[in-house]
C-alpha cells in the first residue's frame, strides 16, 4: 500500500471553508478513482495559520498514476485553491505502508 501526503496552509479564519471544498475537490476525486483506499484530511492550527494534510492510501503506483497523472510526485491544484492557499507546495510525498493491524 502507498500512502500520499500533500500539505497546504491558509488563513486560520479560512481553514473550515478550504476543508469543505478540499473534501468537495480533491478528496472526491482520490475516492472516485479506482486504487482508492480511503483517504483523510489533517488539520493543526497554530496562530493566524491553519496547516491541512490531505493524506490518501492507494493500492499501488499505478492508481496513483490515474489520479495524478505521470509525474505522481507533483501536487494537483484546483482553480479555486488560489483563493485560500498562502503557498504551492510543488511536491506530495509518497510512502510505502505497512498494515500491522492484519495477520501478518
Amino acid at each position: 500500500m502507498i500512502v500520499r501526503v500533500w500539505h497546504g496552509r491558509t488563513k486560520a479564519n479560512d481553514a473550515e471553508s478550504y476543508r469543505r471544498f478540499v473534501i468537495e475537490t480533491g478528496i472526491r476525486d482520490y475516492r472516485s478513482t479506482k486504487g482508492n483506499l480511503g483517504a483523510q484530511i489533517w488539520q493543526r492550527k497554530e496562530g493566524d495559520i491553519t496547516h491541512i494534510w490531505t493524506v490518501s492510501w492507494w493500492q499501488d503506483m499505478e492508481a496513483i498514476k490515474a489520479f495524478a497523472g505521470e509525474n505522481i510526485s507533483q501536487a494537483k491544484y484546483y482553480d479555486e485553491d488560489k483563493k485560500y492557499l498562502l503557498d504551492f507546495e510543488q511536491e506530495v510525498m509518497h510512502c510505502e505502508a505497512y498494515d500491522f493491524q492484519s495477520p501478518v
